[in-house]
């Protein structure tokens, strides 16, 4: 008889992240108490709300992207205590082996966006090219996803968490607040970074500001020790976390190191589809979800497998073995950028500026096709592209490329001998690109759009 996979975590939607049965949290402290146990081997199923926790409404207007409360993403399901068949909790030095078995979007919640937020309120990778909140909606049909808002356009989807990890021991945590700490206060006078990338932070500290901690109850002594301490989700570290690596789907194994006796693994942030780099920053089609998960632990895997990069052996990161799931696209379309800013700046073997320079390429390129800049960024962030780095030795210039599968568009838009882009082959109502600005602005008509 075939075994029985055993919801661990639910989740009611028509309920916040603080009412649900087993409260969520949206911090990394190693003192979060598990809210259920599982057993190696067993399988269980952990539902998820978005990552902004349904704030963000099937609508058409991005007000809510605008209002929404960046310090409280990501809503993360756990954390799960791990135990082997004896009974005994995974240990600090093991590694915790996560198979991907099934996911996707919760029954009756199929549907998802994709946005850019305010510049004035963390921004997006192009937030100097695209600084207002925008939105679209993508409504999932099987497989496939489409977008009133992005006509023309449906595509496979590559469903996939993109926030998995364990949680920190206290020690790590200290190198993770301190580190981070010192890059917020000394970044800028070393790191020319904030130049090309226009007003990201360069890191989230700990704060009490809509800060979830789970069965801690807020305003307790408790809750407001571990709310000055506990890291944000934004980034992805030594745990895991928030590494928004769209391969990790069906099929999956996840080898993330344990630093808490139970591993204490913490998932969220679901995704239905992104492209490589997530580049709007909200940029897959973000998603109400599913997983369910089977869990093995390797005892003393940590020294056996992961090399420590860096002073102490908790400087480790996780290994993923990618599924065997994915759509298959035979022809793409693939933009080159290299380390040379838009203002013509050299800029020495920087691969973010040329990862920036590919994007705008196809940005631009795919815009001669009947669509807003708006529109294609919003796109190239959701739909499975793939983004590479190239060439990271030749000085001065990192090489990066970013491939757009050709095949999600309902017209061919590669170049041809004789024949110009009008843009008019895209025929939309003229009500359709209401909905992704704030104020209901349509997306092609507002001025503050483009730099």
């Amino acid at each position: 008889m075939a075994p029985t996979t055993r919801l661990v975590v639910p989740i009611d939607l028509k309920k916040k992240p603080s009412e649900q049965k087993l409260p969520l949290h949206n911090r990394w402290h190693p003192d979060i108490p598990s809210v259920a146990d599982v057993t190696e081997g067993e399988m269980f199923r952990v539902e998820m709300v978005d990552c902004n926790g349904g704030s963000i409404g099937d609508n058409d207007n991005a007000l809510d992207i605008l209002t929404t409360s960046l310090f409280a993403a990501h809503y993360l399901s756990g954390p799960i205590r791990v135990l082997d068949k004896e009974g005994m909790p995974a240990r600090p030095g093991d590694l915790l082996a996560v198979e991907i078995c099934n996911l996707g979007p919760l029954p009756g919640s199929e549907w998802g966006y994709t946005a850019t937020f305010d510049r004035e309120r963390g921004g997006s990778f192009l937030t100097d090219h695209f600084p207002s909140a925008t939105k679209a909606i993508w409504y999932f049909e099987g497989i496939y996803a489409h977008s009133p808002q992005i006509p023309g356009v449906r595509f496979a989807g590559i469903p996939h968490p993109g926030l998995i990890g364990t949680a920190p021991s206290m020690e790590l945590l200290n190198i993770w607040n301190q580190r981070e700490r010192e890059l917020l206060e000394e970044g800028h006078k070393s790191m020319a970074l904030s130049e090309v990338l226009h007003q990201r932070p360069f890191a989230c500290l700990p704060t009490p500001e809509a800060c979830l901690l789970g069965k801690i109850e807020e305003g307790t002594p408790e809750w407001e020790k571990i709310a000055k301490e506990a890291a944000r989700t934004i980034p992805g570290r030594e745990n895991g976390g928030n590494c928004d690596i769209k391969n990790l789907s069906t099929g999956s194994k996840i080898y993330l190191p344990v630093f808490v006796d139970g591993a204490n693994l913490s998932m969220g942030d679901m995704h239905f589809s992104q492209g490589d780099g997530e580049v709007s920053f909200c940029g897959a089609i973000e998603m109400d979800g599913f997983l369910e998960l089977k869990c093995d632990i390797i005892r003393g895997g940590m020294r056996e497998y992961l090399t420590p990069m860096g002073p102490t052996p908790l400087h480790v990161n996780p290994i993923f073995e990618i599924g065997p799931v994915e759509p298959r696209f035979s022809e793409w379309l693939v933009f080159e950028g290299i380390s040379v800013d838009e203002s013509g700046k050299q800029h020495y073997l920087d691969a973010s500026v040329a990862f920036k320079r590919a994007v705008l390429n196809a940005i631009d390129y795919i815009s001669k096709f009947g669509y807003s800049r708006e529109q294609v960024y919003l796109l190239l962030s959701a739909c499975p592209c793939e983004g590479r780095i190239a060439a990271i030795v030749d000085a001065p210039n990192a090489c990066a490329t970013f491939a757009v599968p050709t095949a999600i568009f309902d017209q061919d838009i590669c170049p041809k001998p004789g024949k110009i882009p009008m843009g008019a082959q895209l025929v939309r109502k003229p009500d359709v690109m209401k909905c992704t600005y704030a104020g209901n602005l349509p997306i092609t008509k507002n001025p503050s759009a483009s730099a």
